[in-house]
């Protein structure tokens, strides 16, 4: 019965059924952050060259009384993408590189898995996510944070096998990001965050933003990442990675990203008149490279369905209502972030939080799309709530069905103490099963915080359960045997559906280390 209910409740919201409020982005900010329980909130709107708004709501970390305001930093994560994506466009308009040039020009050793590959990879291909890499592949090697360098990190690049042909189809991913902020640092000589320092932020006047957490840390107005543990939510420590800064490396807020988006809905024109990238760069960054799947929404999102969805430069470009946006989100341990322009309009929105919600997001930035696009408002907070509650209501009846439907009563092929050793996979390296206190902890080596207790869950599956209870990613161990009873490889996949695609166990196979 309710699920049925469920599908009824987005049926009629679809026709109606939710009456939108009249627009108050104040009220509707306070009304979300309650909904959604995100604890804090940075809103940037630009529109016609013109801050319109650059301000603050809820609190930098929950149970202290500080107020977000305009100059509050938050991780952007792969909003940072955008800046990767002007700076290489920069070394474009000053002929130190092309767009269509073979990486390997500029990083003789980059190699990928497949050695077509890497001599066919252009700078272009490193942003369009059409590399043939699987979804979120090999992004363990900076997620959590990680003791391998940026080299190492580019260097494993020619152990992750490819998930699909060659420029096939589109599949997010983060290590190339990282590779074309090695490009960067190359052409100019300097580390990434030096470079875009200099190059971009210094000339737009974002002096609040940062390009490491170190650097956020160090002064005075920070927000404190959140995440739910048992659902419930809480501070976490910050996730520093800085091997990873082409992807994930910028930590800025509501009055920089103004100044940022201000700049790409001017065509690169800064307000001095002067271009901090060309104006034909600049059409290059929102030129659809790589066609993206229309996922077909629930009926009560159904005006939510874009006509056209591609990948650009460091932004996804789809429609809504008839005009064009470029856009990206971000998603960091702790902060989820949007950007999203509308050229048409020269209208510009950033939202920035300290909490892992995109319904949150998501509600506001089509609140304040319906408003300025003057169309018919829907009661989007209502409405994503709404299918944000039944489908982790979905996702946790599939969770039980799983658990209930599991061989109870079996026991594992080998005593637990076989289990014990060192495994190893190609690209990530080594992992540990070892006896600790009573308990079988698995630790990944070269990451400190992933560690967990293994507990049997059938045959000769077990599950991982890790001792940062904020990461949510709670993952299957799965061994194979060989004929004479040894140990012949151990697969790892994420329990739930929600956990974040970063966490790419999937793409594990480890075997042991004699």
């Amino acid at each position: 019965m309710k699920k049925i209910f469920v599908a009824a409740a987005f049926s009629l919201a679809a026709v109606g059924a939710y009456a939108a409020p009249a627009f108050n982005l104040d009220a509707d900010v306070n009304r979300a952050l309650k909904t959604f329980d995100v604890p804090g909130m940075a809103i940037a709107i630009v529109k016609d060259g013109k801050v319109v708004v650059a301000k603050g709501y809820g609190v930098r970390k929950l149970g202290e009384p500080t107020t977000v305001d305009g100059k509050t930093l938050f991780e952007v994560a792969s909003n940072s993408k955008a800046f990767t994506a002007a700076g290489l466009a920069m070394l474009v308009d000053e002929g130190k590189i092309a767009w269509d040039d073979p990486v390997t020009k500029h990083l003789p050793g980059f190699q990928m898995f497949d050695s077509y590959v890497t001599g066919q990879m252009t700078v272009r291909d490193l942003l369009t996510h059409r590399s043939g890499l699987g979804l979120g592949a090999g992004d363990l090697l900076w997620w959590p944070s990680t003791t391998f360098s940026t080299d190492e990190i580019i260097a494993k690049l020619r152990y992750v096998k490819p998930a699909t042909s060659f420029r096939a189809s589109y599949a997010y991913d983060n290590l190339l990001y990282i590779v074309a902020g090695k490009i960067i640092a190359e052409k100019t000589g300097k580390p990434w965050g030096e470079a875009v320092q200099e190059r971009i932020l210094t000339p737009l006047g974002m002096t609040g933003t940062k390009t490491s957490v170190a650097d956020m840390l160090a002064t005075s107005d920070y927000s404190a990442p959140h995440s739910k543990i048992n659902d419930k939510i809480a501070v976490v420590k910050p996730m520093p990675v800085p091997n990873a800064v082409g992807a994930v490396g910028i930590n800025t807020n509501a009055e920089d990203i103004a100044r940022w988006m201000t700049v790409l809905l001017n065509q690169g024109q800064m307000a001095d008149g002067k271009q901090l990238f060309s104006a034909k760069q600049a059409a290059e960054l929102w030129t659809e490279q790589t066609p993206m799947r229309i996922r077909e929404p629930k009926p009560a999102l159904a005006a939510t369905k874009p006509n056209f969805f591609a990948y650009g430069l460091g932004f996804q470009l789809r429609d809504y209502k008839g005009r064009k946006i470029a856009m990206h989100g971000g998603a960091l341990q702790g902060f989820y972030s949007t950007v999203l322009m509308v050229p048409e309009e020269k209208l510009g929105i950033a939202i920035l939080t300290n909490a892992e919600n995109s319904p949150a997001m998501a509600s506001l930035y089509y609140r304040i799309l319906d408003q300025y696009l003057k169309v018919q408002p829907s009661d989007w907070i209502q409405l994503y709530a709404d299918q944000e509650a039944a489908m982790h209501k979905e996702e946790l009846e599939r969770q039980g069905k799983e658990h209930t439907a599991r061989a109870a009563e079996s026991k594992p092929s080998l005593p637990l103490s076989a289990y014990d050793g060192t495994y190893e996979d190609p690209w990530y390296g080594k992992v540990s099963i070892r006896e600790e206190g009573g308990k079988r902890i698995m630790r990944f080596e070269r990451t400190p915080d992933l560690s967990g207790v293994l507990e049997h869950f059938q045959h000769d599956s077990f599950i991982v359960r890790w001792q940062e209870r904020n990461f949510n990613a709670d993952a299957y161990v799965s061994f194979a045997l060989n004929p004479d009873g040894s140990i012949e490889r151990m697969k790892m996949a994420p329990i739930s559906t929600e956990t974040d695609f970063s966490y790419d166990f999937r793409d594990l196979n480890f075997t042991p280390v004699k």
